[in-house]
């Protein structure tokens, strides 16, 4: 039996020019609250914007930080760090949010 691998389905988020560099912003994904942040480098990433830890949808409103060599979002609530290409709870693994894959295509942001 021959595998086939399905297309990636990407869909508008925001221009890239909605993004400011350090911050985050909330979209809405498939009926999904999406934080999506945009680095120093000109970066995108994305991730759930729901923190498992304050039960609350607030990570797009949460720092930008180098954290233990990795980049990642403190959560405004209890200040857990959230990495932004992983979605993994640096000090609660257990309390990992979701990563979509992101692009950006003629000035879109795209969520995969």
């Amino acid at each position: 039996m021959e595998n086939i691998k399905m297309s990636q389905v990407w869909n508008d988020i925001c221009d890239l020019s909605d993004l400011v560099k350090n911050t985050g912003v909330c979209a809405l994904h498939n009926g999904e609250q999406v934080a999506v942040f945009l680095d120093d480098e000109s970066n995108v990433y994305a991730i759930s914007n729901y923190d498992p830890c304050g039960n609350a949808y607030v990570l797009s409103r949460g720092l930008i930080a180098d954290f233990k060599g990795k980049l990642t979002v403190a959560s405004p609530l209890y200040k857990q760090h959230f990495d932004l290409t992983t979605g993994e709870c640096i000090e609660e693994p257990e309390n990992s949010v979701k990563a979509y894959p992101v692009r950006v295509e003629a000035g879109k942001v795209q969520l995969g």
